[in-house]
Order: structure tokens, then sequence, then C-alpha cells
């Protein structure tokens, strides 16, 4: 029953509105193409600024209220026990959230453009708690000065650069969820992934890995908490890896099979010579 124009007759909206949030698609909740936009906008920027403060709480800057050697302290036990928590806390939310079945379970509830701004935001939420907990291991492992401490402090600042110029190399907007919302917005449909191999993927195949772990370990004093995340998150990395990869050989399949068997992982292969 409907008047004339084609409008609603009052008694029946509430019903229709009702079967319009029954019959939702899944993972539609509701969010509108703007506001998806403006979510991964402010996902984007809060990881952004999280970023800043991990170079600074690793590299023990004192721009920022807590670093890695400075902040509460407590005993040597508790101290190792939660730091570690803190560590697997983080690893587990990148790892979980980045498993392609978890991404298919988790879009019927978040809108699939969003999907990895909820991820970028998650993780920058993860490296907050970080931050606010992390309790200080006094000690020294080695403390280097002159020359060698120049160039650690120098292959520290290379390791976050080569952190922020792989991004880039392997769409960067994509990466932290700001295409797809762009995409999304203007309704354009997403390409299908292509397997490429620029600058630093020529050499080693997890780039953006090993200029983490030039991060963690190039550091002028190496303390006892420092050596702790340095650890846990090779650790972390060495693991997340083994799971990437298997991904990525599903999705491309024999092509990433050969070029894992040419590349080196995180440095470069040497070839032998031919005879």
């Amino acid at each position: 029953m409907l008047e004339q124009g084609g409008n609603d007759v009052p008694s029946l909206r509430p019903h229709l509105l009702l079967w319009r949030v029954i019959n939702k698609p899944k993972g539609d909740l509701g969010m509108s193409k703007a506001a998806s936009m403006l979510f991964a906008v402010v996902a984007y920027a809060i990881f952004f600024a999280t970023f800043l403060y991990l170079i600074a709480f690793v590299g023990n800057f004192g721009l920022v209220p807590v670093t890695i050697d400075h902040g509460p302290a407590s005993p040597l036990a508790v101290a190792v026990v939660v730091d570690l928590a803190l560590i697997a806390v983080f690893g587990l939310q990148h790892s979980i959230m980045a498993r392609q079945g978890f991404k298919k379970a988790w879009t019927r509830i978040v809108p699939k453009p969003a999907e990895r701004s909820v991820y970028v935001l998650a993780a920058s939420v993860a490296l907050m708690i970080l931050f606010a907990f992390w309790r200080p291991i006094t000690g020294t492992v080695w403390n280097a000065d002159g020359a060698l401490a120049t160039v650690l402090l120098a292959l520290f600042g290379i390791g976050w650069l080569i952190v922020l110029l792989t991004t880039f190399l392997i769409n960067h907007f994509e990466l932290f969820g700001l295409q797809q919302a762009w995409f999304n917005m203007r309704g354009r449909a997403e390409a299908a992934p292509q397997f490429r191999q620029p600058l630093f993927y020529r050499v080693v195949r997890h780039p953006l890995y090993a200029g983490f772990f030039l991060a963690f370990w190039a550091t002028p004093r190496m303390s006892y908490g420092h050596l702790l995340l340095a650890l846990g998150m090779s650790a972390y990395m060495l693991i997340a890896i083994r799971y990437e990869e298997r991904d990525l050989v599903g999705v491309f399949g024999k092509d990433y099979e050969d070029y894992r068997g040419r590349v080196g992982m995180l440095t470069p292969r040497m070839r032998r010579r031919a005879a």
C-alpha cells in the first residue's frame, strides 16, 4: 500500500526498516562509503603517530615519556613476565588477524573495505599497550662509543628507512587500508593480486622484516630490556614469515616457490660460482 508518488505509508515504515536491518548483506554494519573512508584516515593517522613513537621508544629518545630503558621500575621477574606477555599480545594480534581464514570470518562482521583499517588500528592499540605497560630491565649487554656507536646509530636509522620505503614498494596505501576505502567510495573494484619483485625484493624476500631486524638490534647501548624486546620480536618475525609465505604460495603458487628458491629470506643469497 503506497501513497501517490511512491512514498511509504507511515504505519509501514517501521516494518520496512526492520526488514532492511534483518536482510542486510553479511559484513555490512551500515557504514557508509564516506564513513568507511573517514575511519580509514583516522586509523592511518593513529598508526603513523604510533609508528613514530615506536622509533623513539626503541631508540631511547627523550622525546617521549616512556622508552625501552626509561619507565616504571619493577622486580626483575615481574618485568620479564610482563614484557614477554606484551610481546606475545602484539605477535598474536599480528599473526591471527593477518591469516586468510580469520579475514573470511571477520568480514562477516566488519565491512570488507574497512577490514584492513581495523587490522591497522588493532596493531596500533597493541603497540600502545606495549608502550604503556613496558617495564625496563636494567643492566648492559654492550655499550659502544666513538665510531662504532655512530655506525650502530646509522644502521638503526637505515633499518627504519628500509621499513618505510618497503611499504611504498608493496603499495603503502593498500597496506594500511586507505586504498580499499578509497576504491569503495569511488565504486571501483580492486585489481587481482600481482606477483612483483620491486627493488629490495630482488635481493631478499622480506625486506620489511629485514629492516625491523636492523632497527631492533642496531643500538649503541644494548640493555637487558632491549635485548628481551629484540629477541621477542625476532622470534615473532621468524614465525610470521613462515605463515606469510604459506599464504603467498597459496596465492601465487609456483611463481612464489621459484622465487623462494632463488632469493634469500632476510639476507642476499650467495650464489655458487658455475663450474
